[in-house]
């Protein structure tokens, strides 16, 4: 459960990774040090930052760069991706089209999900169906993007070993039938400055994106360095900044991996308020569950919580599609 936790702590996990595929991995005192702060973290905030993660800053940089540029073409350039149901929900929508509890949006984005192939998980992944749709202008942005996706994907897995661990399993307990597939969902989002926010054809209002928590396992952000506009509620509802560190990622964990540690982990509201005078950019990567899993409170998750199960069984696919379908006006 989140605590009334004041700051978001940064941890290095570049011991963690450095022994990512030593069975005895959680032998080692870096490796274990390293657990301990993601336990502490997952349990008191449900969010943290991470550093000596390996992804060169050099590529998380030109992501935001480029997305920058394709936010800046004409409305008639980004509609040309448009998102629709019969592109799998993948593809660009506007400013507003995304809906949190019921009020729009004020930011652009392009979603991107994992490809499913036609009748892959039968009537289940029906509306999630199609490969992504990229923009041909920037040059270079899908091979960017799906390197990006390649890296964030190994690195989530591997964040996800530490947090095995932490709650008191072995290192592959996410491997296999829990997500040993992993599904994996992008959000390319745009925030516009709050001078150009509220234009007569917006929206009356000035969240960027609406207090929500994620779907599935971890999420990493990859948000511009010199603006603050992500925000975490703790336990006594005061909103939290999360600026940015540069050279981090900002880290929280999803409702899947709340369930699956019976209530251990808390996947913790949070939302965007660009009050910035620039336009905003941010990259979100989410690491979810097999998009067909059935997902229950581990077994050694309900020992610490005296054989108590707090969660129903929840199937990933269903919870994601629920929240698709409801997401968007």
């Amino acid at each position: 459960m989140a605590t009334d936790f004041k700051f978001i702590p940064i941890i290095d996990i570049g011991p963690l990774l450095a022994k990512c595929g030593d069975p005895k991995m959680a032998e080692d005192p870096a490796v274990s040090e390293a657990v301990k702060q993601l336990d502490q973290a997952c349990r008191e905030a449900g969010f943290f930052y991470v550093k000596g993660h390996g992804i060169p800053d050099s590529l998380i940089k030109e992501v935001r760069n480029l997305t920058r540029k394709f936010f800046e073409l004409p409305y008639e350039e980004k509609i040309k991706i448009k998102m629709t149901p019969a592109t799998g929900y993948r593809g660009y929508q506007r400013i507003g089209e995304n809906i949190t509890k019921g009020i729009p949006d004020i930011h652009e984005a392009i979603d991107c999900y994992k490809e499913v192939k036609p009748g892959m998980y039968g009537a289940l992944g029906k509306t999630m169906e199609g490969s992504n749709i990229w923009p041909l202008d920037p040059p270079k942005f899908k091979v960017l993007m799906e390197e990006y996706i390649s890296l964030c994907t190994d690195l989530s897995r591997n964040i996800m070993r530490g947090i095995a661990l932490a709650l008191g399993g072995s290192p592959d307990e996410f491997e296999g039938e829990r997500a040993g597939d992993a599904f994996w969902v992008m959000r390319i989002i745009g925030y516009p400055a709050i001078s150009s926010a509220n234009k007569p054809e917006m929206p009356k209002n000035d969240i960027g994106c609406g207090a929500h928590t994620d779907y599935g396992l971890l999420t990493l952000v990859n948000q511009d360095d010199d603006i603050t506009a992500l925000q975490v509620r703790n336990l006594s509802g005061e909103w939290i900044s999360a600026p940015p560190i540069p050279g981090t990622f900002v880290c929280n964990i999803g409702d899947m991996l709340k369930i699956y540690s019976n209530g251990l982990y808390e996947s913790t509201l949070h939302r965007v308020i660009n009050k910035s005078a620039r336009y905003r950019v941010s990259v979100a990567y989410f690491y979810e569950t097999n998009f067909d899993t059935a997902v229950e409170p581990l077994e050694i998750c309900k020992k610490r919580k005296g054989g108590a199960k707090k969660f129903e069984r929840a199937v990933y696919g269903e919870h994601l599609v629920n929240k698709v379908l409801t997401n968007f006006g």
